[in-house]
């Protein structure tokens, strides 16, 4: 009697507790402040980049960051995937590891498939080689470019080897922007160490439209320039595969 009874009350005590999961509206309340998002199937994929860009060394939590392990493995898929056709490459980046930024620009930009690439808010210090390493560039109006030498915070060994180190460094930033953008080295490094302009700093901080003046950027433009000049990459692309399926597409479209 005793057992049977045991049996038939089984309170909420013995039974296993499952854990309960918000529903997905409410999941998207929290995180997107919308209860529905758009669904539909595209063959372009957005790539962000946002806050600074962190390296060998982590930052704060409370920084806003792009950490490069994170999208070189994206990088990667979207340059396997028979789905993906183009690469929207949207950037409002404070700079960040030197390194880190010129090993995402090199993976743009070596990418076989169509990339655009969109500076909204700002794309500074190593954010300017990350802008022109896609194939067609667009800053909006309102977007400024920060164009500086190359900073290290942290300890730094007193030796002329420092100083050939640092060098090195930044020519490999000038030879990477000049060869993917229309400015010229000379007129990069006059923005680069121009004075008076950044308080007790060297360096250009440049608008939408100053960009483009350069050869720095391709055109002034927002999100709906970029995804048409994205889908127009793209119909080239498809043709010259058409026409040719060994071809390998050409470098940066000026």
């Amino acid at each position: 009697m005793n057992n049977k009874n045991y049996e038939n009350n089984q309170g909420p005590e013995t039974q296993p507790a499952e854990q309960s999961k918000p529903a997905p509206e409410l999941q998207q309340l929290k995180e997107l402040g919308t209860p529905e998002i758009p669904k539909e199937e595209t063959n372009i994929h957005c790539l962000t980049i946002i806050g600074q860009i962190e390296g060998h060394i982590l930052l704060p939590p409370h920084n806003k960051t792009t950490k490069y392990e994170h999208i070189i493995p994206q990088l990667v898929a979207i340059e396997e995937s028979k789905q993906i056709e183009g690469l929207l490459l949207v950037l409002n980046t404070v700079g960040g590891d030197v390194e880190a930024g010129l090993a995402i620009s090199e993976m743009v930009s070596s990418l076989s498939k169509p990339t655009v690439s969109l500076v909204l808010g700002g794309g500074h210090s190593i954010g300017v080689p990350m802008a022109v390493s896609a194939n067609y560039s667009f800053i909006a109006s309102s977007a400024t470019m920060t164009i500086h030498p190359i900073r290290m915070n942290g300890l730094v060994i007193g030796v002329p080897q420092t100083y050939e180190y640092f060098d090195k460094m930044q020519e490999r930033v000038v030879n990477f922007v000049c060869s993917h953008s229309g400015i010229k080295k000379e007129k990069f490094r006059e923005l680069m160490l121009k004075t008076g302009e950044l308080a007790n700093d060297v360096g250009t901080v440049l608008f939408g439209e100053e960009a483009t003046q350069t050869g720095l950027i391709n055109q002034v433009g927002g999100l709906s320039d970029a995804i048409k000049k994205l889908n127009e990459l793209i119909e080239i692309n498809r043709k010259k595969n058409a026409e040719n399926p060994a071809q390998q597409p050409e470098g940066r479209l000026q």
